[in-house]
Order: C-alpha cells, then sequence, then structure tokens
C-alpha cells in the first residue's frame, strides 16, 4: 500500500526502510527506557544523505522532493518514533526555514552544516501562554546597534538543550498580533540562553522538551531570518509542511501497530485456533489497514502539494486524519494483544505513549479542523470540487 510511489522516492523509501530495520529500530526500545537521545541516528541519517533532503543541491542540500522526506519521516516513526520527530523539526522547521527565507550568505553558511548533521536545528514557536494562538507571543526583540537583545521564555521546545540552533520568533517593541513578529537564529550557547528541566512525557522519552529562556541575548542582524515583522508568516508557512511530517509520523506509527497486531493474531493461539480466525479479530485488522492506506494516500497527496496555494487546508485534513487513526488504533492493538498489549515486552503499549502527541503538537486536532473550516468558508464552490 505504498499510495502511488514514482520510482525516485521508492528507492528512497527502500533505502530508509533498510537502515529502520537494520540500525534504527533495533536499539528504539533501549533509547527510549533510558532517555538517551538519539544523537548517532542522526549522524547514521547525514552520513547517507537524508538530511536537509529537499534544501536545494546549489546549497548543500539533495534537493528532492517533500514526498520523499514525507517517507523517510513515516520510515523512522515505524522504527524510532522520537527519532522521526526529532528528523522532522530538523527538516521541516528549521532547514527548510533556511532554504526558503534565508539570504544567499544564510543558506551557503548554514545549511552545509544542517545537512551533514554537525548542527541539529530546533524550532521555538510556543509559549506558555501562546499555544494555538502564536500570534499573541510575548518574547520581545529590542534593536540595538548592530543587531538585537532578545528575552522571552518558550515552551514545548523539541531537542531542547541537544539542539546547536534554534529558529526563535519574537515580537518587536510595540507591536500587537502578528505584526512584528520575526523570526531568528539563535545558537544554544549563546550568552543569556539556557534551559529548563526536560519534562517527562508520556511518550517519545528519547526526544527531549523543556522551556527555553532567553535572558538579554544579543542576536546579530545576519542572523535575523527574513524582514523584521515576516515571522508569523514564516511560522505559517512551515507548520504546513510540519503538518505533513506529523501525518507520515502518525501513518508509520499506525503502520506499527499494524504488522505487530498482525504477527501477533496469528501466532497467538486460544480455543485451539490462532485467534486471526476470529471474526472481531479479523475486524479489527481490517480497520487498521483501511485507514493506514487512507492515511498514508492524503499524507503522501499533501507532500506531493506543499507548494500548492491551498497546502493549508490539505495539510490540516492529513494530520488530523492520520493522528486520530493511530491513536484509536493503537488502542486497538493493544486490545487484539489482550493482557500482553499492557506491557512493555510487547511494544503496542508504546505505539499508544508515542502517538497520542500527533494530535496535539503543530496544531491540535481541534485547531486542525478550524484550518479545515476556515478553508471551506473563505473558498468558492468550485475549490470543493477538489476535496
Amino acid at each position: 500500500m505504498g499510495g502511488g510511489l514514482d520510482d525516485d522516492t521508492r528507492l528512497v523509501q527502500d533505502a530508509i526502510l533498510r537502515l529502520v530495520h537494520s540500525t534504527i529500530q533495533p536499539r528504539s526500545a533501549e533509547f527510549d527506557a533510558t532517555g538517551h537521545f538519539p544523537r548517532e541516528n542522526l549522524t547514521l541519517l547525514a552520513e547517507q544523505g537524508f538530511m536537509a533532503m529537499t534544501a536545494p543541491v546549489a546549497y548543500g542540500g539533495a534537493g528532492l522532493s517533500y514526498l520523499a522526506q514525507s517517507v523517510v519521516v513515516e520510515a523512522l516513526a515505524f522504527g524510532c518514533p522520537a527519532t522521526a520527530v526529532i528528523y522532522e523539526v530538523h527538516n521541516s522547521l528549521h532547514t527548510e526555514a533556511v532554504w526558503r527565507f534565508g539570504t544567499d550568505a544564510q543558506k551557503k553558511a548554514w545549511i552545509p552544516k544542517l545537512a551533514a548533521g554537525e548542527v541539529i536545528g530546533a524550532f521555538a514557536l510556543t509559549e506558555a501562554e501562546a499555544g494555538s494562538n502564536a500570534a499573541d507571543l510575548s518574547s520581545m526583540a529590542r534593536p540595538e546597534a548592530g543587531g538585537y537583545r532578545l528575552t522571552g521564555r518558550k515552551m514545548f521546545i523539541s531537542s531542547a538543550g541537544e539542539a546547536e540552533r534554534y529558529l526563535v520568533f519574537a515580537r518587536l517593541p510595540n507591536t500587537a498580533g502578528r505584526d512584528g513578529i520575526t523570526a531568528f537564529m539563535v545558537d544554544r550557547d549563546a550568552p543569556g540562553v539556557s534551559f529548563g528541566k526536560p519534562l517527562e512525557k508520556m511518550g517519545l522519552h528519547a526526544s527531549k522538551t523543556a522551556e527555553m529562556i532567553l535572558d538579554d541575548v544579543f542576536v546579530a542582524d545576519g542572523d535575523r531570518l527574513g524582514s523584521e515583522g515576516l515571522g508569523y508568516e514564516i511560522a505559517l508557512t512551515l507548520l504546513d509542511g510540519g503538518r505533513i511530517g506529523i501525518a507520515a509520523q502518525a501513518c508509520g506509527m499506525l503502520a506499527a501497530a499494524l504488522m505487530r497486531s498482525r504477527r501477533y493474531a496469528m501466532e497467538r493461539k486460544q480455543f485451539g485456533q490462532p485467534i486471526s480466525r476470529f471474526e472481531g479479530v479479523q475486524f479489527k485488522l481490517a480497520d487498521m489497514a483501511t485507514d493506514l492506506y487512507a492515511a498514508r494516500l492524503m499524507t503522501y497527496e499533501a507532500a506531493r502539494r506543499r507548494d500548492e496555494p491551498d497546502i493549508r487546508t490539505r495539510a490540516a485534513m492529513a494530520k488530523v486524519f492520520a493522528s486520530e487513526a493511530v491513536v484509536r488504533h493503537a488502542l486497538a492493538a493493544i486490545q487484539v494483544h489482550g493482557g500482553y498489549g499492557y506491557i512493555k515486552d510487547y511494544g503496542v503499549e508504546r505505539i499508544l505513549r508515542d502517538a497520542k502527541v500527533t494530535e496535539i503538537y503543530e496544531g491540535t486536532s481541534e485547531v486542525m479542523r478550524l484550518v479545515i473550516a476556515s478553508g471551506l468558508l473563505h473558498g468558492t464552490d468550485e475549490a470543493l470540487w477538489e476535496v
């Protein structure tokens, strides 16, 4: 059920699946149990050309399609969801920001290091009092000679303290709403940058999440990304792609739930026969497979149309469908496994723990429905034929 991948993308998928099965998946459970940040996985992905996949070749990227990157995210989520989210943020929300909005000098200076895995990138938009309402952020960027002074606190930052560079959004003085929000590149080791204690999360234990604290941090003019006041639009554009990445993560975890459930159902015997013979189990497997197929089609189609005007609606649709499907079927996978599904040895309880956040980060399911409704209500009747 490949979703009609072209030959080039299929080659990428085959390559990443080999890497996932041989190296990344076998150590995933250990990393989850110990909370180990999978730096070695990121290094391996860089060595094999999977970083900066959509960045132009002229600047050190691979120059591949967004669909190719999406199947990499999906495969990583199948084997190690924590690695998948770190990879997705690095590529979709950080590296993509540079090649879409950076100057020629910024692209030449930053993309090669991001592609080589020398620098891991993160994305710092969310604040404690401005979660879904990004236009209400309060972090300040005060202009001074040669640059800006950033002050504020960012919450729920993936790879906090581990990533070397952060795309930070802050507003200029005397501005409100989306006006004045500006994007900056901030180094982890810059004076005034610190991080809170890693948050103890339900899942994705190998992906560090923490608060980022900015205390009068100097950022040079050359580290501002885009023009002043363009930050809000930069964030929304990047989140369109990021939501496709979250949908791909959900597809990968749903594929893992289906494969583990199918294998268990064929091996586990009750009443003298494999439980796969029972209609109740068969229906659960059938529903998993059907929703996986639909989620992949939506995700791959959104990835193919990444740069089209209506991508915001399509990305939201893919994310809300895929994320809710994986949570629903992670529960079903536990049910198929019975009591064994509730213990860690069989791996399906972890799928549920890791999957739940796909309904929350980069836009909750409720916000996704608002985005979809807005696209419908502000579009034309003719556009509905494209839904």
